[in-house]
């Protein structure tokens, strides 16, 4: 992110356009919205500017220094790329953020394309890489936001005082979810501006009348990385949690999309790594939804595999706390869908295994024979370390040496590998890869087979 987003107050300050045509009048229909002190610069001005008297001040010559007294944003709009240097350097000069219109190098601010419903305002910005995807958000937002949500807002905005008497938390939060999901649009369609504050006074009393909402905790399932991959239900939870605890595999794009107010815990285990004990775990989860608190358990790929799913939903049972379980995609589903390969597939395998290479005692054993048999489809979780291990039971068993194997490091996530290889050359592979890994066993990547061979044959 090169341009942090804020919103600037600009109420009683100075801004100035240097410019008087096209140019300079886009940005003068934004900066109209708001209460900004406004002079425009130029020898001569568009008439929808001159008409535009006395909202804003016009000087009938190129901008001066004397110009900048007191200015606070500096919009060079002349569209002479020579006039806009000297404008931004003047701007400059004088202590004034600048924006050289349509030269993002050369300003200190981006102007972005703004959905007005006031106060409610979303402001959409593309780092000045694609303004045509800015304005077609927007016009996706204009058409998605009622019209009615800026009276609300400013309804709402003079509530805020009242609505304290509610505790910080679920139970506010809740009481503005109800205003503006349902009660505050009902009633401002029933009776405008009076029936909403009447809406608000019974609203807040069945708040205050209801009982502090109890704790619970939701296991989630975060997929295997892309959060496009994730449930609806999950994303919905995320929306609305007091604490989320998550897993060390859960991507940074997951957790971004947490609400920002909600208290974020990191529980990570890793192999041979640093890892945190599954008792802290257990009491993260109890103590903060004992406190009344929406716990989500935030777990990687599906929360019911390989997740030690039941040892906290017993942990969290056995205290009293209401819980679910929302599944999701898991690593193996989308492995496989990366390489464009079912993991069943008729006359080759009425079956499908799903192990780990290592359990609470070390290597995991496996019916091996099943899995070495012809036609034998497995997906390896957490097995790079035991790579070797497990070659070396399958093909003690019958596994052919030229077995296909694909690896998937990071399925679905914008670094994803996928290393196609045979059960010969297994370990070499797994040994050379950083990140989580999924071994596909008897599958090939469908657009990778001629080019598995011709990789074996070089090796």
């Amino acid at each position: 992110m090169q341009h942090f987003p804020v919103f600037l107050a600009l109420n009683e300050s100075r801004v100035v356009i240097a410019g008087g045509g096209e140019i300079a009048l886009a940005k003068l229909r934004l900066l109209l919205k708001t209460e900004a002190q406004i002079t425009l610069c130029a020898a001569s001005f568009a008439p929808e500017i001159e008409a535009l008297r006395p909202r804003v001040t016009l000087v009938r010559r190129p901008l001066l220094g004397c110009d900048l007294g007191g200015v606070r944003l500096v919009y060079a709009a002349t569209g002479d790329a020579t006039q806009d240097a000297r404008i931004a350097a003047l701007g400059r000069k004088a202590g004034a953020l600048v924006n050289v219109v349509d030269n993002l190098g050369a300003s200190d601010f981006i102007t972005p394309a703004i959905v007005d419903r006031a106060p409610l305002v979303v402001a959409i910005g593309t780092e000045g890489a694609a303004p045509v995807l800015a304005r077609q958000i927007k016009a996706q937002l204009e058409a998605a936001l009622p019209t009615a949500l800026g009276a609300l807002a400013q309804i709402g905005k003079a509530f805020r005082g009242m609505a304290e008497h509610l505790p910080q938390g679920a139970r506010r939060r809740n009481f503005w979810q109800d205003y503006y999901q349902k009660d505050g649009p009902q009633a401002y369609a029933r009776g405008g501006v009076r029936e909403v504050e009447e809406t608000l006074d019974n609203l807040l009393a069945r708040h205050m009348a209801r009982e502090a909402p109890e704790g619970r905790v939701d296991f989630v399932s975060a997929g295997p990385g892309d959060p496009e991959l994730m449930t609806l239900k999950a994303r919905k939870l995320l929306d609305c949690a007091d604490v989320v605890i998550h897993d060390r595999l859960v991507t940074p794009e997951i957790l971004e999309l947490v609400r920002r107010e909600a208290l974020m815990i990191a529980v990570g285990k890793e192999g041979f790594g640093p890892s945190t004990p599954q008792a802290e775990i257990h009491r993260l989860m109890t103590l903060h939804a004992g406190q009344g608190a929406h716990v989500v358990r935030l777990k990687g790929g599906d929360a019911c595999l390989f997740g030690r799913l039941d040892e906290e939903t017993e942990a969290v049972e056995a205290a009293g706390i209401a819980w679910q379980v929302i599944p999701g995609v898991t690593a193996a589903a989308s492995a496989a869908a990366s390489i464009g390969q079912s993991l069943t597939q008729r006359g080759r395998n009425s079956a499908l295994r799903l192990v780990t290479a290592y359990d609470m005692q070390g290597y995991a054993d496996q019916d091996w024979r099943a899995l070495a048999a012809p036609g034998a489809i497995t997906a390896v979780y957490m097995g790079k370390r035991a790579a070797r291990f497990v070659q070396g039971r399958l093909l003690m068993h019958g596994a052919a040496p030229d077995t296909p194997v694909t690896l998937v490091e990071n399925a679905s996530r914008a670094d994803q590998q996928i290393v196609a290889t045979s059960l010969a050359l297994l370990p070499q592979h797994a040994a050379r890869l950083a990140g989580p890994a999924v071994i596909l066993l008897g599958l090939a990547p469908k657009a990778a087979e001629t080019a598995l061979e011709l990789q074996e044959h070089a090796q």
